[in-house]
């Protein structure tokens, strides 16, 4: 069995690495805050001072960060990953970050016998907690096959998609569609709602039709409740969405819905509302209608 070590407990991190305790694997764990390091330690871990420190204990180390600057900082600081890591050992990256960066960390891993692949995952706080997430993988199948088990402990469905980055991918494929999807919705219930049909029927009558989404179904519970506690927040989907922009423009593909909806999050961002839930977007509709829908 695998010794694992597990870097960045955030919202995500920290229930994936749980439920990877109560599937029986032993970790060693690691984040700059102290407090839910020792949380994740009385389930059982164990406490890493440092990446480097789990690295050195480790024969498979994943990391779940916000962003390329972190997971780049975690593996080739000074108190890095890369630092200790031996030969022979695997890391997962599993935080959304972009392709390209992926990329330039397995070269740089590789050349130390290291392999790397790149796995974010789909489903937000509420997957995280109950290990149903969606893990998008890219790196070499060899690899791939032996963490797929591991994985499987954090999500429910576990795809290789592709060579080193491809995960990554996949992943900002993902979000254009959740974020499209959720513009949508926000769209069409503040047109009902000011056009004065109950937006809790208008939900319930077109769920089951080809309107119907794991993403309505999803959000519009919480839009109804007026709730917009994170399970994704905002702020880290403008982040994805950034990075999709960027790959948009390296490849020269057309990404015109996502960059309006962009703007949008931007826009709710600067109102102090990037910690929402992304769902959250129905706001820039309500604001603009002057509607609020509601159950």
């Amino acid at each position: 069995m695998f010794k694992i070590g597990f870097i960045g407990l955030g919202i995500m991190g920290k229930p994936m690495a749980k439920n990877l305790l109560k599937a029986g694997y032993k970790l060693t764990v690691f984040d700059i805050n102290n407090e839910v390091v020792r949380e994740v330690a009385a389930a059982g871990a164990n406490e890493g001072k440092s990446a480097a420190d789990v690295a050195a204990q480790s024969d498979l180390i994943i990391t779940m960060l916000p962003n390329s600057p972190e997971v780049e900082q975690v593996v080739l600081g000074n108190d890095g990953v890369l630092a200790t890591a031996q030969p022979g050992t695997i890391l997962v990256d599993m935080s959304s970050i972009a392709p390209l960066v992926s990329r330039k960390l397995s070269d740089k891993l590789n050349a130390k016998g290291i392999v790397m692949l790149d796995a974010p995952v789909s489903g937000g706080e509420p997957k995280a907690i109950d290990g149903s997430l969606a893990i998008m993988v890219g790196g070499p199948e060899e690899a791939f096959n032996k963490v797929k088990d591991v994985l499987s402990a954090m999500g429910s469905s576990v795809k290789l998609v592709g060579d080193i980055g491809s995960g990554n991918v996949t992943k900002l494929a993902n979000q254009i569609i959740v974020a499209l999807n959720i513009a949508a919705m926000s769209e069409a219930m503040v047109l009902a709602t000011k056009a004065g049909v109950d937006p809790e029927k208008v939900y319930q009558a077109i769920r089951g039709g080809l309107a119907g989404s794991t993403v309505l179904d999803a959000k519009m519970p919480l839009v109804l409740n007026g709730n917009f506690k994170p399970g994704f927040r905002i702020e880290l989907h403008i982040k994805d969405l950034m990075n999709v922009i960027d790959t948009a423009k390296g490849i020269d593909a057309p990404v015109m819905l996502t960059q309006k909806v962009l703007e949008m999050m931007k826009s709710l961002r600067d109102e102090g509302k990037a910690k929402d839930d992304h769902g959250g977007l129905i706001q820039y509709y309500e604001k603009l209608a002057k509607t609020e829908v509601r159950s």
